[in-house]
């Protein structure tokens, strides 16, 4: 019996959701799994298909995080063949008794935004209180990990394991259709999919799109997700009159993502560090990679994890709009991207769930 306490599940949207909902699922083929979710919306539906036992924690946040403290305690109690226990954040084991999972293999992820906080800090301290507590600090990169001794969690406790990545899904032909008329005859074929946040720097994508306009007539730039630069980024992309070049979809059906990575030439996220806001890893370069389409990310972060540089893709300079532009060229002249694809197709098999889960089971 495997148990995992976290705030981020599906059906809600998201990285860490992801990452969790991969996690349950993989650990299910080694034995049951209980999660103990934060509700979100559609969640009956989802946890009736879903392969893990999920129980639901609603109501205001800080009484929220004592009752799934105090139910997981009881659960414990009640059922002596729980192997381990799983946290997605500190703030998941804040509240948790000591005594309770001291004798368990116990692992708390983290990431580099949610530790990212001055040493000595009211906030540092709790992060470093709630590490305590378990056995095992898995890091999502090199980077989280650098940041993770830096702040004072033990070098000793800290194990690099990367996220997991699902396997690609079958692309139907509506959804292959739908991306085909989305991008129709373009190149380059250019995607990222995130938030509409600074940390992401679409704002400086979409000024590389604007000059590159001029050397390739026909290039075309589709980026998914929602989020607070929204109004921002349409005000400069008819500044810039690129409004032919440029499609900003706010949300989309998982398939026609799906259908719309493997139809593009290039996954680009060249993410800056934005106040405490850093990229920690980057799985979204590895579910491209999974697709054959290689990437070029920002090198503030976890993103050299996730790109293996000049072999599946560049590592630009996220705050340097010409660092961005020169390597959009590199990625593509004398057709370098279809190198990188191949690449980055095998580069993203070590990152299969099957094999990831395998490095938390060894260390159990």
């Amino acid at each position: 019996m495997f148990i995992i306490s976290t705030r981020n599940f599906p059906p809600e949207v998201g990285g860490m959701q992801n990452l969790m909902g991969g996690l349950a699922n993989a650990l299910v083929n080694h034995g049951p799994v209980k999660v103990f979710a934060d509700k979100s919306e559609d969640f009956e539906s989802f946890d009736k298909h879903s392969k893990a036992d999920v129980e639901r924690f609603g109501g205001i946040k800080l009484f929220r995080k004592y009752r799934k403290a105090n139910r997981i305690a009881e659960y414990i109690k009640e059922n002596k063949n729980v192997r381990s226990i799983f946290f997605d954040h500190w703030k998941s084991v804040e509240k948790i008794n000591l005594e309770i999972i001291e004798s368990l293999p116990t692992f708390c992820l983290i990431h580099s935004k949610e530790i990212n906080h001055s040493k000595d800090s009211s906030l540092n301290k709790r992060v470093l209180n709630s590490i305590k507590k378990v056995k095992y600090v898995i890091s999502n990169s090199n980077f989280t990990k650098k940041l993770a001794i830096n702040i004072g969690i033990p070098e000793n406790k800290i194990h690099i394991i990367h996220p997991g990545c699902d396997e690609p899904i079958e692309i139907k032909s509506e959804f292959q259709k739908q991306a085909e008329n989305i991008f129709k005859d373009s190149f380059p074929k250019i995607l990222t999919v995130a938030r509409l946040d600074k940390r992401k720097n679409h704002q400086s994508i979409l000024m590389c799109i604007r000059n590159l306009k001029e050397k390739f007539p026909k290039i075309k730039y589709v980026s998914i997700g929602n989020g607070d630069q929204k109004k921002t980024l349409f005000t400069l992309i008819k500044e810039l009159k690129i409004e032919n070049e440029v499609i900003l979809l706010e949300q989309t059906d998982q398939r026609l993502k799906a259908a719309l990575i493997k139809n593009s030439n290039l996954f680009l996220m060249p993410s800056k560090i934005y106040k405490k806001s850093v990229e920690g890893f980057g799985i979204s370069f590895i579910e491209a990679a999974s697709y054959g389409i290689g990437s070029i990310g920002g090198k503030d972060g976890g993103a050299s994890d996730a790109i293996d540089n000049k072999k599946t893709g560049l590592i630009c300079d996220g705050e340097d709009i010409n660092s961005i532009y020169e390597c959009i060229l590199k990625f593509f002249e004398n057709e370098n991207y279809k190198k990188f694809g191949y690449n980055a197709l095998d580069f993203s098999k070590k990152f299969s769930w099957n094999k990831i889960v395998k490095e938390y089971l060894n260390l159990i």
